[in-house]
């Protein structure tokens, strides 16, 4: 029986890219899906671009905004949320699959009055703001992290996992012979802790024990036209990048990752069974990056470094700890692949039909 979904997440890769994989799999199975959306989203780009179709709305985030900002968005709340209504009633979905972000509020709350099912996929270890306040009215929530649970109503949650792409699943297992290979991104706009850390390391690496790939970033870009060039005079091997298009080609050659902990990064890290470091964004909303990062490194995959103590002294010094160490480094490379199972995008989509089935309500 064919089901119809709405797809709810948008402003950031993380949201995006695992909807987009969802809906992939859904139409495969012969189901059908479509977005609601920003225009100055990521989604903008990337949905259309996928042939599903996509609706706007007019809204804004809420967490570690600015007052002003977040003055704004409350005054936007209520006629998105009637825009999510129309467009809901238009396409008379069979439920409401929701990745979070500042879209998914108002797509939630107007799925809520029109008395639509939702199903949630949860990446972080601590559920962001919207999956947080709405948690008891969801059908099902699919988890990343097994202690997430505990946000939402007992019997409603299972661990499925994000969806990644094959190709990091499809990485050969990392070699710990020096010199090791470092892939250091803190995403495609960037990180300024890690771009600064890098260099700063330059001058403080043994000869011969690192090759380095560093994606800097287009911000880094603009802020800085001879980084390249200094980082070619400093002698460290390696290459440098504004933004890597083939990124699952980095990790396969990586021996050690260093990044942020945003959901989608670690999904990768882990499906790559990479041992990292990781490095949270400190202000992202409800400190998210933090717990994800916890996560790893309780499981012995990752080192948790703080962004105020992540200097270019203290990369060097943590890497030439671990390089001394193969068998550490075997090990975490052991731990990170358990956090991530293959098949998630079809198992969600998979999930997501049998849970409706059950209700009835095809």
């Amino acid at each position: 029986m064919k089901l119809t979904f709405v797809m709810a997440g948008g402003g950031s890769g993380g949201h995006v890219i695992p909807a987009l994989a969802v809906a992939r799999e859904l139409r495969a199975r012969g189901h059908s899906a479509s977005f609601i959306g920003t225009r100055r989203g990521i989604e903008a780009r990337l949905v259309p671009a996928e042939g599903f179709p996509i609706e706007w709305i007019e809204i804004g985030g809420l967490k570690r905004v600015g007052l002003r900002k977040t003055l704004s968005t409350l005054a936007a709340l209520p006629w998105s949320v009637i825009q999510a209504s129309r467009m809901l009633r238009r396409a008379k979905p069979t439920a409401v699959f929701s990745t979070g972000g500042y879209v998914a509020g108002p797509a939630l709350l107007a799925a809520l009055w029109l008395h639509i099912p939702i199903v949630v996929m949860e990446p972080n270890a601590v559920p962001g703001f919207t999956h947080r306040r709405l948690a008891r009215f969801v059908e099902r929530a699919l988890l990343s992290f097994p202690e997430t649970a505990r946000w939402f109503p007992p019997g409603r949650s299972e661990v499925t996992g994000l969806p990644v792409r094959d190709e990091f699943f499809a990485a050969p297992p990392p070699r710990f012979e020096k010199p090791l290979t470092i892939l250091i991104t803190g995403g495609s706009q960037g990180s300024r802790t890690l771009n600064r850390a890098a260099e700063e390391s330059w001058p403080l690496w043994r000869k011969g024990s690192v090759r380095l790939i560093h994606q800097t970033g287009w911000r880094a870009v603009r802020a800085s036209h001879d980084r390249e060039a200094r980082f070619r005079d400093s002698g460290v091997p390696g290459e440098m990048h504004p933004f890597l298009d083939d990124m699952p080609r980095a990790f396969a050659e990586a021996s050690l990752i260093v990044s942020r902990a945003g959901m989608g990064a670690v999904s990768e890290i882990a499906a790559a069974g990479r041992p990292s470091i990781l490095v949270p964004l400190p202000t992202a909303s409800d400190q998210h990056q933090l717990r994800n990062a916890e996560a790893l490194q309780k499981a012995g995959a990752a080192l948790l470094i703080p962004d105020a103590e992540f200097t270019g002294a203290r990369l060097v010094e943590e890497v030439n700890k671990l390089a001394d160490d193969p068998s550490r480094l075997e090990s975490m490379a052991k731990a990170a692949k358990e956090f991530a199972p293959a098949g998630a995008a079809g198992h969600a989509a998979r999930r997501a039909a049998d849970i409706l089935e059950s209700l009835g309500a095809c």
